[in-house]
């Protein structure tokens, strides 16, 4: 089929307690469940390092040129699927799985503070909490200042805004991997209904928020 969408979706490594990151996990479902006929899914597992994101996110958006990229981390914290509305550039105090953190505690010296997704949570988050898919969304402007927001903020700068995070819980807290999976598949479909409506275009896609 000509003129497929091209969709990057990433998950985390293990880390920390997490022994098995349910991140990586439910991206691994949802590769298995696809995005339809119209899509083109290419998935990838993220280390927990700073410097890795850095050499890696730029190579990634350069390659495959999605239309969007989603990232999926884990947080302990979680109960519901969460939509990361923004990345933060500063913050970054917490040492990565080599042990490292940026001296500057920053993603990009000189970078906006925050930097918005062109897509709308809220609206996303309703349309997948009305389809009653059996997982709870919620909607958060703050992803945490780890790997998870540094990689955001990276994406959301490489993208022009094209990007999205979504936060899982970990495995049975409450939901297993195929809940996951199948999450993610619902809200990713919905993120690129929203796309099609309104193309962004490059004014509206720098709209940051101090």
């Amino acid at each position: 089929m000509a003129n497929k969408k091209k969709v990057i979706v990433t998950g985390f490594e293990p880390f920390g307690d997490h022994a098995v990151n349910s991140s990586w996990v439910a991206v691994q479902e949802l590769a298995q469940l696809g995005l339809g006929e119209g899509v083109d899914l290419s998935v990838h597992e993220m280390p927990v390092e700073y410097q890795a994101v850095q050499g890696l996110l730029p190579s990634l958006w350069k390659k495959h040129q999605p239309q969007l990229a989603v990232h999926v981390g884990v947080s302990g914290l979680a109960t519901t699927v969460t939509l990361e509305q923004c990345g933060h550039n500063k913050g970054y105090k917490r040492l990565d799985n080599c042990s490292f953190c940026p001296a500057s505690h920053c993603c990009m010296e000189n970078g906006p503070d925050c930097i918005n997704s062109v897509l709308d949570m809220d609206t996303v988050c309703k349309r997948v909490n009305d389809s009653n898919i059996g997982v709870n969304v919620s909607v958060s402007k703050d992803a945490g200042r780890y790997l998870c927001d540094y990689t955001y903020y990276t994406s959301l700068f490489l993208g022009h805004g094209c990007s999205a995070f979504v936060h899982v819980p970990p495995l049975g807290k409450p939901y297993s991997s195929q809940d996951l999976g199948r999450a993610l598949q619902a809200i990713i479909q919905e993120m690129l209904n929203l796309l099609q409506l309104n193309p962004a275009d490059k004014e509206h896609n720098h709209k940051h928020q101090q």
